[in-house]
Order: C-alpha cells, then sequence, then structure tokens
C-alpha cells in the first residue's frame, strides 16, 4: 500500500463517495448552491444531472452532511420500479410499512406521514438516484407526490439525481406538467485543465500529503487521459501511486499516468463541444423585485446551519438583439453583436419537436442566471443555455405554439420585452 511510502493517512483517490474530499470547483460549488437553496425555500424539484462518475453522489453526500436533525430523508436507489414499487420504496425508508395495504392507503398514509412531519417542524426530502431509469408512469406517480402541500409550501421536497440521459427524458411531451414543476436544475460539465490539477492537488493534501507527488507532465497527462472526469482521475492516480510506490519513486512523473492509464486500458477520450444548460432556482411564488433585490425567506425554515445563498447576480452581461430587447433598464445602451440569421419556420412538429421562448442573451452567466431567476418566480420553466460565446436565457419547452406565446406575454407584461418564440428541433 502506498500510503506509508508518501506518508498519507489513507488512499487519497478511493471511489467511495467521501464529502470530505469534495474539491469544490466551479460547477460542483454551483450545483451545490442551488441544491441548498432549492431546499430552503420549498421549490419542489430539483434535478442535477452529471456523466458517470461525475461527482453526483460526492456532492448529494455532501449536501445531506450539512442538513439538521429537523429533517428527514428518504433515499431510492434502485429505480427500475413500477409507480407502486417506488412508493412503497419511500415509505420503507421513512420507517412506514406498506406491506397489505391498497394504493389508496398507501397514499394516505404517506400523506398522514408527511402531514404529521410538517406539524412536528420537519422537512421531508426525498432523493431518487439513477432517475435516468425511471419509467413515465413511475415519473407521474412522482409528479402527483408533489400535489401533497399546504396552502404556503410543498410537504415533500424532490431530488432527481441522474446521468445525462435524464436531461432527455425529461424533454418528452408526455413529461411536459412534470418538466414545468422543476424549479432548478443543473448539470455537472467536467472539470477543466486547471481544475484537474487543483483537484488533485486538493485530495493529496487532504489524505495529509506535505509537498506535490504528480509534476506537471503528469498532471497535463491526467487531465488528457480522464477528460476532466473525476472518477477516471481518481482510478488514474490511484494506479500511478501504487505503481510510484512500488519503484520508490518520490515524484510522478508523465510516463507513470500513461502507463497506468495502459494498466487500466483507459485511451485519450475525445472531449465533444459542450452545450450547457443551467437552470435558475427561484421559488415559484417571488415577487421579481425580491430575487432582483435580495432574496427573503420569512417564516421558511432553513435545514442548515448556515443559511444557502441565492447564486451570485453581481456580474453584469451585454444582451444581444437577437434576444428581443432590455431585460432590465441598466443594460441599455451597452454594446451588442450581430443578430444570428433566422432559423426558417417549419409546417410541421415531428412527435419531440417543441418551441422555446428567448427572453435574452449575456456576454456572463451570472447576469443571464439573474434574469432566469427572474422569469422563474413567475412560474416558468426558465433555463441558460451556452449559444457560442453568449449566455441565452430561454424559457419551455413548450408542446404547442400558443403555449409559447402565453408564456412570451407573461414576460413581456413583467418588463422583458421584445422575447421571441423559436422552434427547437427534436434531435435526431
Amino acid at each position: 500500500m502506498y500510503e506509508r511510502f508518501y506518508r498519507l493517512r489513507e488512499r487519497p483517490f478511493a471511489l467511495t463517495p467521501d464529502p470530505d474530499y469534495l474539491y469544490p470547483s466551479r460547477v460542483h460549488s454551483e450545483a451545490l448552491s442551488y441544491l441548498r437553496y432549492g431546499i430552503e425555500t420549498h421549490a419542489g424539484f430539483v434535478v442535477i444531472t452529471g456523466a458517470i462518475g461525475s461527482g453526483k453522489t460526492t456532492l448529494l453526500q455532501t449536501l445531506l452532511r450539512g442538513l439538521d436533525s429537523q429533517t428527514t430523508v428518504a433515499r431510492v436507489m434502485n429505480t427500475l420500479l413500477d409507480p407502486r414499487e417506488l412508493l412503497e420504496s419511500a415509505m420503507i425508508d421513512l420507517g412506514l410499512d406498506p406491506d397489505g395495504k391498497s394504493k389508496p392507503a398507501l397514499l394516505k398514509a404517506f400523506g398522514e406521514f408527511l402531514v404529521n412531519e410538517r406539524a412536528a417542524g420537519r422537512l421531508v426530502l426525498l432523493v431518487i438516484h439513477e432517475a435516468q431509469n425511471l419509467s413515465l408512469p413511475a415519473l407521474e406517480e412522482i409528479r402527483m407526490l408533489s400535489n401533497l402541500e399546504t396552502e404556503k409550501s410543498k410537504l415533500l421536497q424532490i431530488i432527481l439525481i441522474g446521468q445525462p440521459e435524464l436531461r432527455e427524458l425529461l424533454a418528452r411531451n408526455e413529461l411536459r406538467q412534470l418538466a414545468q414543476r422543476i424549479t432548478g436544475r443543473y448539470h455537472l460539465n467536467p472539470l477543466s485543465s486547471e481544475e484537474t490539477t487543483s483537484y488533485v492537488r486538493h485530495r493529496l493534501r487532504v489524505a495529509g500529503a506535505t509537498a506535490d507527488i504528480f509534476n506537471r507532465f503528469a498532471l497535463e497527462e491526467i487531465y488528457r487521459h480522464s477528460g476532466g472526469v473525476p472518477r477516471v482521475i481518481n482510478v488514474l492516480c490511484d494506479r500511478a501511486l501504487e505503481s510510484a510506490s512500488t519503484a520508490q519513486s518520490t515524484t510522478i512523473d508523465a510516463a507513470a499516468v500513461v502507463e497506468a492509464a495502459r494498466e487500466m486500458k483507459i485511451a485519450v477520450p475525445v472531449l465533444p463541444r459542450l452545450r450547457t444548460r443551467r437552470y435558475a432556482m427561484a421559488a415559484a411564488a417571488l415577487p421579481l423585485a425580491v430575487i432582483a433585490g435580495g432574496w427573503a425567506l420569512g417564516a421558511v425554515r432553513s435545514p442548515f446551519s448556515r443559511r444557502a445563498q441565492p447564486p451570485p447576480l453581481a456580474a453584469r452581461g451585454e444582451q444581444s438583439p437577437a434576444s428581443g430587447g432590455s431585460a432590465v433598464a441598466a443594460d441599455a445602451g451597452r454594446r451588442q453583436p450581430p443578430a444570428p440569421a433566422a432559423s426558417p419556420q417549419r409546417e410541421t412538429l415531428t412527435a419531440r419537436d417543441s418551441f422555446a421562448v428567448v427572453a435574452a442573451s449575456f456576454k456572463t452567466a451570472t447576469r443571464a442566471t439573474a434574469v432566469a431567476a427572474q422569469a422563474s418566480a413567475l412560474g416558468l420553466p426558465a433555463f441558460t443555455r451556452s449559444v457560442g460565446e453568449w449566455q441565452q436565457v430561454q424559457v419551455g419547452p413548450y408542446a404547442t405554439r400558443e403555449e409559447a406565446d402565453t408564456a412570451r406575454q407573461q414576460l413581456d407584461a413583467a418588463g422583458l420585452a421584445g422575447t421571441r418564440v423559436i422552434l427547437e428541433p427534436a434531435e435526431r
């Protein structure tokens, strides 16, 4: 074992989801912030997606560690279940006995449990892992469970964790009602080259390292072979440390990493161009003034020792004419890029084509997030996406042009003038 040779307390690159080793990269910090804020505001559904090994489980473990004793958590790990089995699994994890009960009796018992928990001042959080495996009926069951609420807030907070296929699943026309109830979504992209270097050094420091073990060239090879995916980084580093310690080498070079990749059969990945969607977090009932000027949670009890803060809104972006005008008066007169050519309208839709509303475009993600939060406060499914060098704010998807026009009118009435409806063709 290499721990003694390198004077480490434990293996720094173990594959277990240990919150102590969570590296606060930009994407992981933002995702954790959205999760915390969504729980505090009783926002309903929160969705976190990411590729295999992107750190979803470690992120969730970190979130759950920060909850106080007044939060009751149910976790569903196996999602190859029908709707009834899904409900039973959640009830079992909450300590309820579903045996011998009819479906109406199960729902009654579950609802009474939620009401009693709220009366005792406790929050109930349902976390569903590998949610991309859920069937359409199971997802509809989850939507129905979200209907359990008081006059002021939801009785059940739901977090869906899944692989990128979950985003495609939730975009299906049959699930548009569920999609419209999701108030926060975040996709975990891989780490950058610089973040990969910091990630490796962070985990070594947590394990007790007092000096750099991987040299600069080794770190470059780690990123080249891993593509910035945390789990692959861990596998590579662990194997390289094992081999280097056997050779009594105090410093790991590029050749050692390449050899570790060969032994573990890790090929250099082809990194695709990423299309990122970051969904703004907002409680649907909050007025625009609160979101723009500061978040006031009022009587909502925070389940964390420190109240979570909403995503930063300080940075200002530049808006393109393609967004259809100014989001706020302060952005008037800023430099604007040329408007892209309009896409031709199609007369018919395929089963998965949809409409969206383009609200604004900005140079910075923080400004786009602020405007998306304003749209979310209207109860609209708002998100941001990267379009070239711009961060575009969109609302949708909608199955019909009429639904999209209604959303556009809401945005216009709220002061987001000049919005436009676009057709989003299904990916072939």
